[in-house]
């Protein structure tokens, strides 16, 4: 060390060791990082920053009356679109068990057992890969391939074929959802094993890490914030498949209901269906984001 010079903050507390503190998720604050982040009482706010609930439930509020208004004029029939209250007669049925059908509780825990089950098995096998296909070119070059093959790929198009393979049990419905859900969490995790940058990685080998404290403590936290993206366009790519799963010879499910219900015309009932899907999709959703929240902060709350 140069005579007249201060010890470096980093290598007092440190030393040669390297210090898992700096990763590439959560870098040490200091008196430059404070300066330059932005003020709150700052009058330029960052781009989509603050909360949109009372614009999404004025939007939610302006959907329903033109479509309690459209339905009420007869502008389109009963048979294209239900009114409101036909919609939520059927719910009410359905929730009672009033309806010529399974009760709605029973649809629903059978869609969420596959589609929840198909997506922890996709993420606890596709983003190993993924990460795998980032950090070696040798994986890379085995899983890439036949991924991009089938990615493009609408799951009705390989549905037969998983029949004709997998019968007509739980396993190809499952499978369905687990392809629909592998490619996004697979790509993720690729891509995500980029996003730490070379000055971060060098950093941390001059500190000493080690190849391995390098991937743990660097390129995984930097890595994350893509993962959990993936996870939660994986969870939506599931249950948009659900429907083309549960053609498979299901008895029970809300794509089986909403299939039934289309096969003798009743759109009040298909509408139902399609708002309960949509509803618990966009429960996981935001279950999703509060995993997002927790566990990478740092990338804020949009």
């Amino acid at each position: 060390m140069p005579v007249g010079s201060s010890p470096s903050p980093n290598s007092s507390a440190c030393g040669k060791k390297f210090c898992p503190s700096f990763t590439a998720g959560r870098p040490p604050m200091t008196e430059a990082n404070k300066s330059s982040a932005p003020l709150k009482t700052s009058a330029f706010k960052i781009p989509g920053e603050g909360s949109s609930l009372v614009i999404s439930v004025v939007t939610m509020l302006v959907l329903l009356g033109l479509w309690t208004l459209t339905t009420a004029m007869g502008w389109i029939k009963p048979l294209f679109l239900p009114s409101p209250q036909a919609v939520f007669t059927q719910f009410y049925e359905y929730i009672t068990g009033a309806a010529n059908d399974k009760p709605l509780w029973e649809h629903l825990v059978a869609s969420v057992l596959r589609v929840f089950g198909a997506f922890l098995l996709a993420s606890l096998v596709a983003i190993p890969v993924g990460i795998a296909m980032g950090m070696s070119r040798f994986w890379r070059g085995i899983f890439d391939p036949p991924i991009e093959l089938y990615r493009p790929l609408p799951p009705l198009a390989y549905l037969p074929l998983i029949i004709i393979w997998f019968g007509i049990d739980e396993l190809p419905k499952v499978l369905l959802i687990f392809l629909s859900c592998f490619a996004p969490l697979a790509m993720a995790a690729r891509s995500g094993m980029r996003s730490a940058s070379q000055e971060q990685m060098n950093a941390a080998y001059s500190m000493g890490a080690s190849y391995t404290q390098l991937i743990r403590h660097v390129v995984l936290p930097a890595a994350l914030p893509e993962i959990l993206v993936g996870m939660r366009v994986a969870i939506g790519f599931g249950w948009s498949t659900l429907v083309a799963a549960e053609m498979v010879a299901a008895n029970v499910g809300l794509g089986q209901m909403v299939l039934n219900a289309s096969n003798f015309l009743r759109t009040d009932i298909v509408v139902m269906g399609i708002i309960v899907i949509g509803v618990v999709a966009y429960g996981f959703d935001l279950l999703m984001r509060a995993v997002e929240r927790r566990l990478v902060p740092w990338k804020g709350k949009m």
